[in-house]
């Protein structure tokens, strides 16, 4: 902070549970004591619901438009080369899901086996995220997101000469690292150098890439192998010379702004013998500030993905096996939801830029809530309408989680951070399936036809409203830190868009 007197929104600038200064990495030297505490409960109620002055402040935004022309033509282009390459490892992902009865075929193995793959994929996730989210921190976005979609290309193309069960899971194995190594990367190329009124909207339109890639999976299944002679493999061929494409697109762009302003304050430092930390030691000092974020952040993302898996991986089987939806039937129905969910990202996503992010996502898992019963109980068409706006809530909590990710995130590290959070909670979500299974075998039903199963609608709500729930308290109990500067300037980030109330710094905290 400097040493005037600073004007701070109270919501914009939650951290952490309390701080009475600021570290040169930007942390916070957190304080625990009973007043702390107490403060930051009390503040978790009054800094949720937006203020008439805040609202007020922020009217402006609610026309998109005009801070989108804020963007620059590069900083489009950098948000075009992230959201593709998100779009597009999510599309080989979802080519398996759709192809899981082909592929049974082709190895003459029971599906579970098939599915293991898919789990395995989730499993290895971390390892990617680790790996590339330090070469994005320590060498830039751009040539570990350029090398990273130069080795999916490969993949794909070994994938569809697979001729063995033990070769297909070695090579679906490998495209996790790398699938777990795009997020990171990604987040950070697409906001690093994002204006600040621009943030909720970008966020919310890039996770919308992995919605996008199902799309793309479902499209190009239809098109190409249920017409090729080669069937499954020509989708992965034909994938690899889109990631060659978006490869190529990536290395044409520059460096993000952000991290060139970073790489040059160090190299000012170094030749005017300024001493500085190495990057081992950031590292370390970043841990020690930031462990209690770092933790929240993998159970905030944990959240996100048990509400993604536990409302997408079995809703095909609930509608062909329960409902007795035909495969035309049911790929109609998720197609519809994902629109729903496009819509529901981009929109509330832009929306916490001016609510919030804690208010938008709360909000959405209250609103999804009250329409699990049409999702899930609806048996004829009307069930699409279920499908489309459960989908809007799930996406549209989704679409603050890009930008509050990386808001929380200790500056220097970024890439790694985020994307370690999001990838160790889709490691936790991988048991969604099998939780739903465990809970499924308390509800058995008999269906028309004699066969028994399970009820699938019952066992998806009670889940589904669980996770919601989980959602909102972890995100209730959890810091914001709304519009926080990313070039890590603390004039900056002393001043945010909604003013509220002037201090002076020796009463100043974050909370």
């Amino acid at each position: 902070m400097s040493s005037r007197a600073s004007t701070i929104t109270k919501r914009s600038t939650e951290f952490s549970i309390a701080e009475d200064r600021t570290t040169e990495n930007g942390g916070a030297k957190l304080d625990f004591s009973g007043k702390a505490i107490k403060h930051y409960v009390i503040t978790r109620f009054t800094d949720l619901i937006p203020s008439k002055r805040m609202i007020q402040a922020n009217k402006r935004l609610m026309n998109p438009i005009p801070a989108l022309r804020e963007m620059n033509k590069k900083q489009w282009l950098m948000f075009s080369s992230a959201f593709l390459a998100w779009m597009w490892v999510a599309y080989d992902f979802f080519t398996i899901s759709l192809n899981i009865s082909n592929l049974s075929e082709e190895f003459n193995l029971p599906v579970k086996s098939i599915t293991w793959g898919i789990t395995l994929v989730l499993m290895v996730r971390t390892v990617g995220s680790i790996m590339f989210g330090y070469l994005g921190d320590r060498y830039g976005r751009k040539w570990p997101l350029v090398l990273n979609m130069g080795l999916v290309c490969i993949l794909q193309i070994g994938t569809g000469f697979v001729k063995n069960y033990k070769e297909f899971l070695a090579v679906r194995a490998l495209f996790g690292v790398l699938l777990g190594g795009v997020y990171g990367n990604a987040a950070a190329t697409a906001l690093d150098d994002c204006p600040n009124d621009a943030r909720g909207f970008i966020s919310g339109f890039l996770q919308q890439g992995y919605t996008f890639g199902y799309l793309m999976a479902v499209i190009f299944k239809r098109a190409i192998a249920d017409n090729s002679s080669y069937g499954w493999k020509s989708t992965f061929w034909f994938g690899s010379g889109i990631s060659f494409l978006i490869m190529i697109f990536r290395c044409l762009l520059p460096e993000t702004d952000s991290f060139i302003k970073s790489q040059e304050l160090a190299r000012y430092k170094k030749e005017n013998n300024i001493q500085d930390k190495s990057f081992s030691q950031t590292a370390k000092e970043a841990c020690r500030e930031y462990w209690l974020i770092m933790i929240y952040l993998v159970l905030f993302a944990a959240g996100f993905n048990f509400i993604s898996h536990s409302s997408q991986d079995m809703y095909p089987t609930l509608l062909t096996v329960q409902y007795s939806f035909s495969e035309d039937r049911s790929t109609v129905t998720n197609c519809v939801a994902n629109i729903g969910a496009m819509f529901g990202g981009i929109i509330m996503g832009h929306a916490s830029s001016i609510f919030g992010r804690r208010f938008i996502i709360i909000i959405c898992c209250i609103a999804g809530g009250a329409l699990i019963y049409p999702w899930a109980f609806t048996k004829g068409s009307a069930i699409n309408v279920g499908a489309f706006f459960l989908q809007f809530c799930v996406q549209g909590a989704w679409g603050a989680v890009p930008i509050q990710l990386s808001e929380l995130a200790p500056p220097q590290f970024r890439a790694f951070v985020v994307g370690l959070a999001y990838q160790l909670g889709n490691l936790a979500s991988s048991a969604s399936s099998t939780i739903e299974t465990t809970i499924g075998e308390q509800f058995p039903i008999t269906l028309k036809d004699g066969k028994k199963t399970f009820d699938y609608a019952k066992v998806m709500a009670i889940f589904v409203g669980c996770v919601f729930a989980y959602i909102i308290i972890v995100t209730f109990l959890g810091p914001e830190r709304r519009n926080y500067s990313f070039d890590g300037d603390d004039e900056s980030n002393d001043e945010y868009e909604d003013k509220e109330v002037t201090v002076p710094k020796d009463k100043t905290s974050m909370v």
